[in-house]
């Protein structure tokens, strides 16, 4: 333990920037993903790491805590450089990449494969935490499908409501179909749940391959105007759950893969986003 920083220096191991980004690329077959934004190191802080901490999105605030807890990498799941974007590093992406160049932090990030991975993915975890068994893609004929379909316990959507606000710590914005009642409660006449389309994030607009897969209901993140609309017209339940409460989980287990790995110590610090 070095006596100039013991709070810096918790383990004798330190691995390169290179080191972390090609262990994370096998684990999560990043190469085999067409994304709408780099997966790997975007930011090379250019010293060794020897503590990480992980987070949904590369914000300042993130930053901010990576710097006070003396890490040398940060690894998220919102990474920076999307497709469409301006590539000037001015303003506020400018400010962000400054902070981690000026104190050596290396910035990675992981987007669709940590969305997609069988066994630590977003929707794999999510799923897990909710109770669902997944089945299938919600895609069948992708080669690297992102959704997935997952079956439970027939159960209403108030108790599935119960389940999601218990998991995420967040109530979730419920749209109702009154068209359709494939699986009918005999006693009240409630529509009942058991194969479910999930998707984290943005994936609002699956709701349409969601019913064409004959799902009760479909969950994710956002929510736009015209998903309301599905929903009613397609006769399938949805479920609006937060795109960052819907995407901790992956990178959480990520993190934890990488300190059982390397024997490194690893932080998910949690950036409270109600969106």
């Amino acid at each position: 333990m070095s006596a100039k920083d013991p709070s810096h220096d918790l383990s004798n191991v330190a691995i390169t920037a290179q080191a972390l980004t090609q262990f994370c690329d096998d684990y999560l077959s990043a190469n085999a993903f067409k994304d709408y934004a780099p997966n790997g190191l975007q930011v090379d802080g250019g010293q060794p790491i020897r503590r990480i901490v992980t987070g949904v999105t590369a914000c300042e605030a993130l930053i901010d805590a990576a710097i006070e807890a003396k890490a040398d990498a940060i690894m998220v799941h919102h990474g920076y450089f999307w497709k469409g974007e301006p590539e000037p590093i001015t303003g506020m992406k400018g400010q962000r990449i400054r902070k981690l160049m000026q104190h050596g932090i290396s910035m990675i990030g992981y987007h669709l494969p940590l969305d997609a991975h069988p066994i630590i993915g977003n929707n794999a975890k999510l799923a897990e935490m909710l109770g669902l068994t997944i089945t299938e893609a919600l895609y069948p004929h992708e080669t690297h499908p992102v959704g997935n379909i997952a079956i439970c316990a027939p159960q209403s959507a108030e108790t599935l409501i119960q389940t999601i606000t218990q998991a995420l710590g967040r109530v979730p914005l419920h749209i109702s179909s009154d068209c359709r009642f494939t699986n009918e409660d005999e006693t009240n006449n409630a529509k009942l749940i058991e194969r479910i389309g999930l998707c984290t994030g943005g994936a609002q607009d699956m709701i349409e391959q969601a019913a064409i897969m004959e799902c009760d209901a479909y969950l994710s993140g956002e929510i736009s105007e015209r998903t309301t609309h599905s929903a009613r017209e397609l006769g399938i339940d949805y479920f609006a759950c937060g795109h960052h409460a819907t995407e901790r989980g992956g990178i959480q287990a990520l993190g934890e893969i990488v300190a059982k790995h390397f024997g490194l110590p690893v932080t998910f610090i949690d950036i409270d986003n109600p969106a």
